[in-house]
């Protein structure tokens, strides 16, 4: 799989590009957690989420946010990092001008900053959000929440604790026109640490989502 470079608003950005054959396959980028405590896109969700989309078809890119890695910059509160965000689905529709869908997946920081990107680009048709940290930042934005998608969470799960999770859903499950589908993983910790017990669930927990949304061809 390629390493690819390209432009963000503060110097190159490095990432993961996993292209498929057919010109018109959709399209997805996957946020990595928070840079603060360790994350990069090496993450092991953030790498499960990468091939569990190429296997669903999509032409995937992970990248690290500015400051991780290769690329240039440094941690800037979400902010920098939404706009790094913004800069890496540009390149990637720029390297795939005819596909039809594009969706975004991120876990934890990462899906904090997904979902801010999908009230920026109305292109966006699905999301999925791994332990979003309802606790930590403010979700509010999502008014209404531009698109369906998916909300994936462990019961276990002390970093961003379920009730705060639950809490976001049942807000987002007040909108029309959009389904917010929300799973839990029984006795998955914030990481998912237990590959059999917890990683596995999720990601066929995520993969079977986005298959049938495919398919339905709902927004």
């Amino acid at each position: 799989m390629p390493e690819v470079i390209f432009p963000g608003p503060e110097g190159r950005l490095e990432g993961r590009y996993h292209p498929q054959a057919a010109p018109d396959a959709p399209i997805a980028i996957i946020l990595h957690p928070d840079p603060q405590f360790g994350g990069t896109m090496n993450n092991r969700v953030v790498y499960n989420l990468h091939y569990a989309f190429h296997k669903l078809g999509f032409t995937v890119l992970r990248f690290n946010f500015r400051g991780v890695g290769r690329s240039q910059g440094e941690y800037d509160q979400g902010i920098g990092e939404l706009s790094d965000a913004a800069s890496a689905l540009d390149y990637l529709q720029s390297q795939n001008p005819n596909s039809k869908h594009c969706w975004v997946a991120g876990f934890s920081f990462g899906a904090w900053i997904g979902m801010q990107l999908l009230m920026r680009r109305p292109e966006i048709t699905g999301f999925v959000s791994v332990a979003p940290p309802a606790n930590m930042y403010d979700f509010s934005f999502l008014a209404p929440c531009p698109s369906s998608g998916l909300i994936i969470n462990g019961t276990a799960d002390r970093v961003a604790p379920p009730k705060d999770t639950a809490t976001l859903v049942s807000k987002l499950g007040e909108q029309k026109g959009i389904t917010v589908t929300h799973e839990e993983i029984s006795g998955a910790d914030h990481f998912f640490k237990d590959d059999e017990a917890h990683m596995k669930p999720m990601i066929d927990t995520v993969q079977s989502y986005v298959k049938r949304r495919l398919t339905e061809n709902t927004r």
